[in-house]
């Protein structure tokens, strides 16, 4: 279960990332993201665990040029997410989350290229666990923000 989220912001970091791969108006980019975030947020205000999650998924979708296929493409990594977490069943740590990439991956266009996003991506999160390992509450919030760039 903890994997959906990771995924949800994969797909917004991946959304995000092909956005800052156009240089001169990448910051705008980047702040209409976060407009659309906040504004989503603010629409699911009150509302937890699931149902947070569908009501922030039909909310960025809806934000979308075309919101049917923001909605399939949810609903096809969700499938596909359902099915990498079935085939990495009884692994832990590092293992896991080894085959849980290349089972993404492996439906992905560019397989390779998915696969060097997701090195880099758990690389970025190991450094991010080491930097913060050994905070707690509000100082871990602060930390993980911190470390990610956040404001």
């Amino acid at each position: 279960m903890r994997v959906l989220p990771s995924l949800i912001g994969a797909l917004l970091a991946a959304a995000a990332a092909s956005l800052h791969a156009q240089a001169p108006g990448a910051e705008e980019a980047r702040e209409k993201l976060r407009a659309e975030r906040a504004q989503a947020e603010k629409a699911c205000q009150g509302q937890q665990g699931a149902q947070h999650r569908d009501c922030m998924l039909r909310e960025m979708c809806a934000q979308q040029k075309d919101p049917k296929a923001c909605e399939e493409r949810v609903a096809k990594m969700k499938d596909a997410a359902r099915s990498a977490r079935a085939a990495c069943e009884g692994k832990r740590g590092a293992e896991h989350d080894e085959c849980m990439m290349k089972q993404m991956c492996a439906q992905a266009k560019d397989a390779a290229r998915c696969e060097a996003e997701g090195r880099a991506r758990l690389a970025r999160r190991e450094k991010i666990r080491e930097a913060c390992k050994d905070k707690r509450g509000e100082e871990l919030r602060a930390c993980l923000r911190e470390q990610r760039g956040e404001r």
